[in-house]
């Protein structure tokens, strides 16, 4: 009895060190004692941690440069995680506005991450972009109810790595013949969310997070009077993500267009965030304004406005029967999820963005975009690509056709289901077909489809044979 009892303490005491390491201190938990050190809940995602998290980390120390700094934000984030679930223990369950609070923390860590893809693209970002969108898996934390606008915490944890897995699949694409490391890395990364988190959700929080009945209530600090005379404070940063807009999904988004200007009249407070025009602010009484454009001011102009004369941006569901998305520029987060067989999708003019298609549709169509990558789980009759450049087209289930017509640079990934599809080319160049390998650890087989034919005069006719591809 007393041996087990000391095992008992010793293990209690190795729990409390290694929240101590992770950046959660007694002094931050003052209830923290033997029974949350060795609650299976922590005890689990102490394990999560020691067995994929020390992976990944592994593998960037490797790698080093970028990989590594964002790696750090990554165990930085899963470490505060761990310390709001330790606090939730000794919370009650606070409302919307201390819910945004509470998880405050967390979402400085993977918003921290996310800003490392901004601005000049690096030689590393699809490591950047992997790492930083698999992060809103840990928005699971979140979760209060079916009604709170997020998916149950196990679907949330899939839905968000398929969005980075995106571009992690192009990490192994990229360095399987060029360096193990970053295959690792790729690798351990996938691994950390599926299976590693999303069975610890499964095992223990199925439900979203279980808040104390009879703890203290979740802090959240209290905003500070500005003193007399002080300028006005700045205006609120942009949503978290907990907050924003690319959490909601398609059917619960707020109005747009015309129907958000009949709904502000509806109000009856249209003036009020009108600004009123002093005598100073009209063009006719500016000094700084010459009348002339500069050649580099003409050009910004150009620039700016290339892609919006094509017209407004759409993703909106007509007649009930087909989805438009239209004229989407530089947009990672799209989101179809309210879809069914009868209905089909058309994507049209967009540039740099990511779709993704969640759920069975009858028919695909991709025209006119560039740079785009399109995810999609299932389609019934044909999946098409018109017209486009540099796009990636993504089949997690089952596809019976897919047409490439005068396309150049076609990347398509094909799943185990969609391998027996029927691909046609026409007119088009620089089409890779990537499938998955017999065994689950290996790497993805990439294939070229030929573009180039031989044609021979034999026997009163042409033979026709296409031209063999190194990479086939």
């Amino acid at each position: 009895m007393e041996g087990k009892l000391i095992e008992r303490l010793e293990a209690a005491v190795a729990r409390l060190e290694a929240l101590s390491a992770g950046g959660v201190s007694a002094r931050d938990l003052p209830d923290v004692g033997v029974e949350v050190a060795t609650d299976p809940s922590i005890v689990a995602f102490d394990d999560l941690m020691a067995n994929y998290a020390a992976r990944v980390s592994a593998a960037a120390e490797k790698i080093g440069g970028q990989v590594l700094d964002v790696t750090k934000i990554l165990v930085e984030a899963l470490s505060v995680q761990k310390k709001l679930l330790i606090e939730i223990k000794h919370a009650q369950k606070p409302d919307m506005a201390g819910l945004a609070e509470f998880l405050k923390p967390l979402n400085e860590a993977i918003m921290k991450a996310n800003a490392m893809t901004e601005g000049r693209r690096s030689d590393f970002f699809n490591h950047l972009k992997s790492a930083g969108d698999s992060l809103s898996a840990l928005a699971w934390i979140a979760y209060t109810g079916k009604d709170c606008g997020m998916s149950m915490p196990i679907a949330h944890v899939e839905e968000s790595w398929q969005m980075a897995e995106f571009y992690n699949n192009k990490v192994l694409v990229e360095h399987r013949n060029k360096d193990p490391n970053h295959v690792e890395w790729a690798k351990a990364l996938k691994e950390l969310y599926l299976p590693g988190l999303r069975d610890y959700v499964k095992s223990h929080y199925p439900l979203g997070p279980v808040w104390s009945a009879s703890g203290k209530k979740a802090s959240s600090a209290p905003p500070k009077a500005s003193p007399p005379g002080a300028p006005a404070p700045p205006p609120p940063p942009p949503a978290s993500l907990f907050s924003a807009e690319p959490s909601q999904p398609s059917s619960s988004r707020p109005k747009q267009g015309m129907a958000a200007v009949f709904q502000e009249i509806n109000t009856g407070n249209v003036a009020s965030g009108l600004k009123k025009v002093t005598a100073d602010m009209k063009a006719k009484n500016r000094t700084d304004r010459t009348g002339i454009v500069s050649a580099g001011e003409k050009e910004t102009r150009s620039s700016s406005s290339s892609f919006s004369k094509a017209g407004p941006p759409k993703l909106e569901l007509q007649m009930g029967r087909k989805w438009v998305v239209e004229n989407q520029i530089g947009r990672k987060n799209l989101v179809i999820d309210d879809c069914d067989a009868k209905q089909s999708v058309y994507i049209f003019g967009c540039k740099d963005s990511v779709l993704q298609i969640q759920g069975k549709v009858n028919n695909i169509t991709i025209d006119k975009c560039t740079k785009m990558g399109v995810v999609f789980k299932d389609v019934v009759a044909a999946c098409e690509i018109v017209n486009c450049n540099g796009v990636e087209v993504q089949c997690q289930g089952s596809a019976p056709t897919i047409s490439v017509d005068n396309t150049s640079g076609c990347q398509l990934y094909l799943s185990k289901d969609s391998l027996g599809a029927s691909i046609t080319t026409a007119k088009s160049s620089e089409i890779n077909v990537l499938v998955p390998a017999a065994e689950a650890d290996s790497d993805w087989g990439e294939h070229a489809l030929p573009q180039q034919y031989i044609h021979v005069f034999k026997d009163g006719q042409f033979e026709t044979t296409p031209v063999s591809h190194s990479g086939g």
